[in-house]
């Protein structure tokens, strides 16, 4: 027989009975009956059962372990009695009664209590790690992390890909987010960086003629943290593809994502070929461009209506280039006063001066503004709103960009309040059509709006002859109910292009051959058209697992305080390795000169 196992503590059935095996496991559970031990002893794979007679050498030795003490048994595999058995678990209907025990590694009293429900505070529970992925829940996250991983590899590969690796010491870019930086030994105050995405050296691969790459790539990024975003390194499924178009793209990404999503959850998947929303659409019906679709809510615009209206807080601010947005909801006329003065109250939170509303009760229309209203502005927004008796429509005035994002935060808080939100399904879609240029709102400068190396949506003839905040381009972005598991695009793979978006966003060539010269010069010498995407593997987990922080299908965390409490990280270093390293640690008081990045936004 084995050193330590025969079987793990998940395979042991009634057909088994009669049978002398061993186990070695934790301590789970430990309950004394009349004199007799039970012992839950839990593996990787699950529990059995092990019975400990008094009259055995080892009971009290036993008796007196600390839970999460590790053991390895032999006994006799014995049905249960029927009123004993436990349908919660693969082995409920046997137990190993002890004839030998020997006691591997004793515990001291653990700092968590494993066998509970309670998550328990988070500094404990990432300082003790090691633990806490013992907990059921936690330790199948990740079991599930590694499944989805392994599905996404095949998923891939049966497309054509193939996986490759990228550089994790490159040179440091702007990509919108802070790097990571290694100082260089050899090379006396020069710097490697983290790579953000592999961004560049995906191009280059199609370049150099490979045609469709995919890798489950790390990315480092010095972010805050967020419920849906790991400080400093996460994972995506990343993919680039050459001689394709968007929606081929799209095909490969929809099939993947649904597959795994199909094949890991019994919830109901949004059927493909997803809805496409163009990004204006999706800002002016949801408020963000990461619409949570679940949510039966979509908001319009009303501001003509108020335009020449009696309501002249809202008629006045139109007329100064203000919008009134309205968010619309079914049903709710008979919610108490309070309801309504809430939310007005959480609207000026959000830096709203108010949250107008009116209410559908019968032939009557009632609520604050009513008043200021003629019948055939009431019938109105009663027709764009498709408001009819019991419905309620908010409306919030102010510049478009804020009156969005309130509206979008005031109809996700109306979906939650009045449980609107369908937890049985996962509803995708595509945000298209991005603008390619913004106007910077503090100088009124056009810069780059989210990707600066996406191809423009008409190319050269729209860089020259369009208006730049009208120009798109051929960016997109992957939602799922309310997160974005990833943003994408065409790539811009003409050096003449470059160029000239760059120019318009106010970057001379010396610029842009100073910060992307390999992209720049690989580009000179062929470059086939391609696009690609990079789907969040984190965030894919968390929404499978049912996780409302990704946290917690992430095996080693590091705190919102981007901090790892169980390796001490970061942590200082002697002086001895900062000498190699050229580097001298000065006060904190020191105002470090501006590095001369460009502020360009972040990189599929």
């Amino acid at each position: 027989m084995h050193l330590y196992r025969s079987h793990t503590c998940n395979q042991l059935r009634k057909s088994d009975a009669g049978s002398t095996v061993k186990l070695s496991g934790w301590i789970f559970r430990m309950r004394d009956h009349g004199g007799i031990l039970f012992i839950d002893l839990r593996d990787h794979y699950g529990i059995t059962q092990v019975v400990i007679h008094p009259s055995r050498s080892f009971f009290e030795a036993l008796s007196k372990a600390k839970l999460e003490t590790v053991i390895t048994v032999v006994g006799e595999v014995t049905p249960r009695e029927p009123s004993t058995i436990n349908p919660d678990i693969a082995t409920g209907e046997v137990e190993l009664v002890a004839n030998e025990c020997l006691i591997e590694a004793a515990s001291e009293q653990t700092p968590l209590y494993l066998p509970g429900d309670e998550d328990g505070a988070e500094d404990v529970r990432l300082k003790y790690r090691f633990l806490d992925l013992r907990r059921e829940r936690i330790h199948n996250n990740i079991l599930l992390r590694s499944k989805i991983i392994s599905y996404l590899r095949k998923a891939m590969e049966a497309h054509g890909f193939n996986e490759y690796q990228t550089p994790i010491l490159t040179c440091s870019s702007p990509e919108g987010a802070r790097d990571y930086l290694v100082p260089s030994r050899v090379h006396h105050g020069r710097f490697y960086a983290l790579p953000q995405a592999p961004q560049l050296f995906k191009q280059l691969l199609m370049v150099a003629g490979f045609d469709r790459y995919f890798q489950i790539a790390p990315c480092f990024r010095d972010e805050d943290a967020r419920a849906d975003r790991s400080p400093g390194e996460f994972y995506q499924l990343d993919m680039e593809m050459s001689f394709v178009t968007q929606e081929d793209i799209f095909a490969v990404v929809e099939d993947v994502i649904y597959k795994t999503f199909t094949a890991f959850s019994k919830k109901a998947v949004s059927p493909t070929p997803w809805i496409r929303i163009p990004y204006r659409e999706a800002m002016l019906k949801y408020g963000s461009d990461k619409p949570d679709l679940r949510i039966p809510i979509e908001m319009f615009d009303c501001s003509e209506v108020f335009r020449n209206s009696g309501f002249n807080a809202f008629a006045a601010a139109v007329k100064a280039g203000s919008v009134v947005r309205a968010v619309p909801v079914k049903g709710i006329k008979d919610k108490p006063r309070s309801f309504f003065d809430k939310l007005v109250e959480h609207a000026k939170g959000l830096g709203s001066k108010g949250l107008a509303y009116l209410i559908w009760d019968g032939d009557a229309v009632k609520g604050p503004i009513q008043k200021f209203l003629k019948p055939e502005e009431l019938a109105e927004l009663a027709k764009l709103g498709n408001a009819q008796d019991g419905d309620v429509i908010f409306f919030l005035c102010d510049e478009a960009e804020k009156a969005a994002k309130m509206g979008g935060d005031i109809r996700v808080k109306l979906g939650r309040d009045l449980e609107l939100i369908d937890k049985t399904v996962f509803k995708f879609c595509w945000i298209v059509d991005f603008p390619m240029f913004e106007k910077d709102p503090e100088t009124g400068a056009t810069i780059f709006s989210h990707n600066p190396f996406s191809m423009p949506q008409g190319g050269m003839d729209a860089l020259l002859n369009k208006d730049p905040l009208d120009i798109l381009a051929y960016q997109y972005d992957v939602v799922c109910n309310g997160i974005e598991l990833s943003s994408g695009a065409i790539r811009n793979h003409l050096p003449e292009i470059m160029y000239k978006a760059f120019e318009i966003a106010g970057y001379g060539p010396e610029v842009v051959e100073q910060k992307f010269s390999c992209l720049l010069n690989a580009f000179k010498y062929g470059a086939p058209p391609h696009g690609g995407i990079a789907p969040g593997v984190d965030r894919m987990v968390m929404l499978l697992a049912g996780e409302d922080n990704i946290r917690e299908v992430i095996a080693f965390p590091m705190n919102q305080k981007a901090q790892d409490l169980m390796m001490n990280a970061p942590s200082e270093v002697t002086e001895k390795q900062l000498r190699e390293l050229h580097i001298k640690i000065r006060g904190k008081d020191i105002h470090l000169a501006s590095t001369g990045e460009l502020p360009i936004a972040h990189q599929p």
